[in-house]
């Protein structure tokens, strides 16, 4: 079986600014594709895509393909729990929104140390053990966002937890604030199946800077930027699945390839994607890896990593001009959203943000970047 994953939370739309507006044909076509090449398991949850990427496993797959065909994972965020009784609310609502009659896989979601005191007061880990045990779902297991001591006193606590899904990546691999080695160390130590999540970094790993692809390109110039982060994942010991959240048929042939090609990097990879993240780790661009979970309740409406990742590109790719294209793309946005300015600093995004991203200071220096118009040219290099 292929060891990558659909990751259904960057789908392709019909409206680039409604998430909700899947274009389930294109996704339909991404599917058959990957069914037909051996990848079977398919990941969503309760808010991906405006909570509609359940319904689309109904649509691309459900409705389509007999049941031993695929597998699906789903998950609970105690974000959206008021009490017990919406436990059962939630998972039930799952189950008819996907149209399954049981989850191969469940987790409860983005646990952390601040969130898994929430779910030790809802009980969730006994109510999705009985879950289990009613047949509802195969496999029970957490995503986990945070260090791996934290990672470590929840899998003493909860042995009977059978996977941990991980951000493991090339660049995060070494972070003292992402932990991925530390984590993934930490889940082979207790014997636990790890599922990879953000192995390219919601894209930043597939668009490095210039200095960092001719490194790798000097390596292996027939393969893609991203091929290394879903290959230096894949081939890791004791990785189970490497989710890719993909948006094209073109992203998924590319994914299909090089997790097929996974194996053991040599030492020459390895040094190369240490050089890689020296120079990123230098770049001036917001980790954001777009996953959007901090626009879920913004009371200003602004589209935080559609925001960064316009910044980013401007960072890296400046222009000789005062208006570069990035500025169209913003001025284009602001007028469905809010600006970045209209942040009222309330503080939602970062409680909900995986990356620890100081996100109100960063809109700070976006909107200072996007809405000051009299920003001067750069000077001609002579």
């Amino acid at each position: 079986m292929n060891k990558l994953g659909f990751g259904l939370m960057r789908l392709p739309r019909l409206d680039p600014n409604d998430p909700a507006k899947v274009d389930v044909k294109a996704v339909e076509r991404m599917t058959d594709l990957l069914l037909s090449r051996g990848c079977r398991y398919f990941d969503t949850a309760w808010g991906y895509q405006g909570y509609q990427s359940e319904r689309v496993v109904k649509q691309v797959l459900t409705d389509r393909y007999p049941r031993e065909a695929f597998q699906t994972a789903t998950k609970l965020h105690c974000y959206f729990v008021n009490d017990k009784a919406d436990r059962d609310r939630i998972f039930f609502e799952q189950l008819k929104k996907t149209g399954l009659e049981y989850f191969d896989n469940y987790l409860l979601h983005d646990m952390n140390a601040s969130y898994l005191q929430r779910y030790e007061e809802l009980d969730c880990f006994a109510w999705l053990s009985e879950k289990k045990q009613q047949g509802l779902v195969r496999r029970i297991g957490f995503s986990c966002h945070d260090s791996a001591e934290v990672l470590e006193g929840i899998l003493r606590a909860h042995p009977e937890m059978d996977f941990v899904q991980l951000q493991i990546n090339w660049l995060d691999w070494e972070s003292e604030g992402i932990q991925s080695r530390r984590c993934y160390e930490t889940a082979v130590k207790f014997g636990k199946p790890v599922i990879v999540m953000e192995p390219v970094k919601g894209g930043t790993l597939a668009n490095v800077p210039e200095q960092a692809e001719r490194l790798m390109k000097a390596l292996h110039p027939d393969r893609s930027i991203a091929s290394w982060a879903i290959r230096f994942a894949a081939s890791l010991p004791g990785v189970e699945r490497v989710l890719s959240g993909m948006g094209s048929e073109e992203m998924v042939r590319d994914n299909l390839q090089s997790a097929e090609e996974a194996d053991t990097f040599c030492e020459a990879e390895m040094e190369v994607l240490r050089q890689a993240a020296d120079i990123l780790r230098r770049s001036p661009a917001v980790a954001c890896t777009g996953c959007a979970y901090c626009t879920e309740d913004c009371p200003a409406n602004i589209p935080i990593p559609r925001y960064f990742s316009l910044y980013n590109k401007d960072l890296k790719e400046p222009e000789r001009t005062a208006m570069s294209s990035s500025f169209e793309y913003y001025d284009q946005l602001s007028q469905y959203f809010g600006k970045a300015s209209a942040c009222i600093r309330c503080g939602n995004c970062e409680e909900r943000c995986p990356q620890k991203l100081p996100v109100r200071n960063l809109l700070k220096e976006v909107a200072a970047h996007f809405e000051n118009r009299n920003r001067e040219p750069e000077p001609d290099v002579m």
